[in-house]
């Protein structure tokens, strides 16, 4: 039996496998070993699909088509029931994910050059908060996507316990970490670790608990952009009618990476043309119409993205939008990001807290964080959860392939 470990991310993707004796990750565009979890359909050919940056790429230089993004996000949503249209087509937004999952997979076996046939596959702490059926059937729908595209041995680990096995390697003596991986989501576990630990064929004792919030990156993208980007593009500016304002939904939904392409409808742009007419400051109204009819959303989220990343390292940064308009920035700062999120920040900083008091210890008792997932990089974040457990020293890896390759690791343990 060929395994493999399968780390579909919100933002990202990886996959890897073992070669000889050892865990690897499978290229999967050039010699990259991780992929923007990406899709881009041609407008007039539903059949000429591409994946990651190739995707991003054929968008952003305006092929006709569409672009679907964060698509690990709508699994715990209503929206994997829902299709979306293709030219003259439509097509279930669980086919496109299921289409991006076989590509995966198809290009780790080209990589291997054997068909994969289990695999390990990562998921959050929470598909679904607070609700225990809506978080089992969206396992279920994954573990449904992965049967139907040839596995035939199914297992699934939390990503932050897979995190924690890739960390582990690296660890010279034993040691109670509280593992942080921010994603598209926030997971937490409080789990033993050490040298004479990971080769145990059962961990179950090393982990003393698990939680998780549906709360992450792709939050942050939205909340950024809602705060900088949309008032350049009317949010909050007043309407003719006294006490009016810029309805705010479209906005959100704009802002929402999910959403993106359901705001590209002729009811929306004859909306805005009326409110366009309607508006106290109409240059502001016709930059929102002109990101509708040119299909410009996604560009948007990404300089929101971009923002986000680059705010880790700088106190500000002045987000180009010169896609809508010529010279137009929008300023952004580490500080305004923070307000942005701060809802956020507190939920993660909960979950945090709420993992350590799980696992019956005090936050004192806790010796290292590891730190990991792209998101765990913003400074906000990486506070609240270090106020959570204050004496703990903090860790990092490979933010963006730990849990791939945890994964990767626990289907050898698993299926040889």
């Amino acid at each position: 039996m060929i395994a493999c470990g399968l780390d579909f991310g919100t933002s990202n993707s990886a996959i890897g496998v073992l070669k000889g004796n050892a865990a690897v990750l499978a290229p999967l565009e050039g010699e990259a070993t991780i992929i923007p979890s990406a899709v881009f359909f041609e407008a007039q050919d539903r059949y000429n699909v591409r994946f990651g940056a190739e995707a991003i790429t054929a968008y952003v230089r305006q092929v006709d088509g569409r672009l679907f993004r964060a698509l690990k996000t709508i699994l715990a949503s209503s929206l994997i029931e829902e299709a979306t249209t293709l030219g003259k087509y439509k097509i279930a937004l669980a086919d496109i994910v299921q289409i991006f999952m076989r590509h995966l997979k198809v290009t780790a076996e080209a990589f291997l050059e054997r068909e994969i046939t289990a695999v390990v596959h990562g998921r959050p702490v929470r598909f679904v908060e607070e609700d225990d059926a809506g978080d089992q059937r969206a396992e279920r729908m994954l573990e449904g996507i992965a049967q139907r595209i040839g596995f035939r041995e199914i297992a699934f680990v939390y990503e932050p316990i897979a995190a924690a096995y890739h960390y582990e390697q690296s660890v010279t003596k034993e040691e109670l970490v509280l593992v942080a991986d921010i994603g598209g989501t926030s997971d937490f576990t409080v789990i033993r670790l050490g040298p004479g630990r990971h080769a145990r064929a059962e961990r179950k004792d090393d982990i003393l608990a698990c939680t998780g919030v549906r709360v992450g990156g792709t939050d942050f993208d939205t909340e950024l952009s809602l705060e900088a980007i949309m008032p350049l593009l009317g949010r909050g500016s007043a309407l003719l009618e006294k006490g009016m304002t810029m309805p705010n939904a479209l906005y959100r939904e704009l802002a929402t990476w999910a959403t993106i392409n359901f705001t590209y409808t002729y009811r929306n742009e004859r909306e805005v043309a009326q409110l366009l007419r309607e508006a106290r400051e109409p240059a502001k109204v016709a930059r929102l119409l002109k990101t509708l009819r040119e299909r410009l959303g996604h560009r948007v989220a990404f300089a929101a993205e971009a923002a986000k990343i680059a705010l880790s390292d700088s106190q500000d940064y002045d987000i180009p939008l010169d896609f809508i308009e010529p010279d137009l920035q929008a300023p952004a700062t580490q500080a305004a990001l923070g307000r942005a999120i701060g809802r956020g920040i507190r939920r993660i900083h909960q979950s945090a807290a709420d993992c350590i008091a799980a696992a019956g210890l005090r936050p004192g008792d806790i010796e290292t964080i590891f730190f990991t997932g792209g998101s765990s990089r913003v400074p906000a974040v990486r506070s609240a959860i270090a106020r959570a457990a204050p004496t703990a020293r903090p860790a990092s890896g490979s933010d963006l392939l730990s849990v791939a390759y945890g994964l990767t690791q626990e289907a050898a343990r698993r299926f040889g």
